[in-house]
């Protein structure tokens, strides 16, 4: 799908070529230098207090003993209640490949101001460090910690909810498919914005995909990154969320994407078969965006519409929907 400047939005043209002036990679080396570079940028905001939030970190202990970084936010603000409250477990993006979750504070922020909640982030295995199946062991391993102390946390066990934006999106997907499938945790509602979910990239919208930012290109390489040697004829569905068949008995869930975004009709078809199975989805296409548009143009009117009709359905999901979770 090629995409012309005339075709993006005015709002977030400009700032759309202007970004990917810097971030566009012309081969899958250089990707790979500036994933690394980025990385070693993104850790020097790690830890940092996010103002008017109370922000803590918990460290879980993987199987193999190594620990996993969790943060923890919560409102500051006086008479905001601390008890019986939604948990939300926020997978950030970043192509599976880059990112950490204090970049992601405006997202929780706005959760947070939208209906009182308590996030949490993990700050899960990238695929430079480790490839799949690691970041979604990773949430998981999240998940069920935040089923396990929600008492503590303040959280109500029967309504965990669980969102991510791109490859977060992906992760939130493949979660949700293998909580089900595990029968440990009940998600009460998922939230993946614009998901990373289909390696194949045999969409229009992923091919041959110009668009500033997140390109054709770039995507196969996050994607080989994250999956590397393992057999694209048999990935589970875990892996690349697109894959599954069986979509009975998920979660309901709000999605939107651009319509210049890669993972347009990824988005599309996920949505589609959510609802042939039954799901309730609420679902937004924006005319005239590009992969993040609304991280990295918040106040244009598109992103403004995009981010209201995320936080009026999170509002609604916390209104309507609790599944409790079962006793053995």
């Amino acid at each position: 799908m090629k995409v012309t400047y005339q075709m993006i939005d005015k709002q977030i043209r400009i700032r759309g070529y202007i970004i990917d002036f810097f971030v566009r990679q012309k081969s899958e080396q250089k990707f790979h230098t500036f994933l690394y570079r980025v990385q070693k940028l993104a850790s020097l905001v790690k830890g940092i207090n996010v103002s008017g939030l109370d922000c803590s970190e918990e460290w879980l202990t993987r199987k193999d003993g190594s620990q996993l970084r969790i943060l923890i936010y919560r409102s500051k603000k006086k008479g905001a209640a601390s008890k019986n409250l939604p948990g939300v477990l926020w997978l950030h993006g970043g192509g599976y490949a880059l990112s950490i979750p204090e970049m992601y504070v405006a997202r929780y922020r706005r959760l947070i101001k939208t209906r009182n909640c308590v996030v949490v982030a993990p700050d899960y295995r990238l695929s430079t460090e480790a490839p799949y199946p690691a970041a979604l062991e990773d949430a998981y391993l999240t998940l069920v910690w935040m089923k396990e102390h929600a008492k503590a946390l303040g959280i109500r066990s029967d309504q965990l909810m669980v969102g991510g934006e791109s490859a977060g999106g992906g992760l939130t997907t493949a979660l949700t498919l293998y909580a089900r499938d595990q029968g440990t945790v009940k998600i009460a509602f998922q939230m993946p914005v614009y998901p990373m979910i289909d390696d194949r990239m045999i969409t229009e919208s992923a091919r041959d995909n110009n668009v500033p930012i997140w390109n054709s290109n770039t995507n196969r390489w996050a994607w080989d990154l994250y999956l590397r040697d393992m057999d694209k004829d048999n990935l589970p569905p875990y892996a690349a969320a697109a894959r599954a068949k069986n979509y009975q008995g998920l979660p309901p869930a709000v999605t939107f994407v651009g319509n210049l975004d890669v993972f347009r009709d990824e988005t599309i078809g996920w949505v589609e078969r959510m609802r042939e199975a039954g799901v309730p989805v609420d679902f937004l296409l924006v005319d005239g965006c590009y992969h993040g548009f609304d991280i990295t143009s918040p106040r244009a009117e598109v992103s403004k519409k995009a981010l209201e009709f995320l936080s009026e359905s999170f509002a609604k999901a916390v209104d309507q929907y609790v599944v409790a979770q079962e006793t053995k």
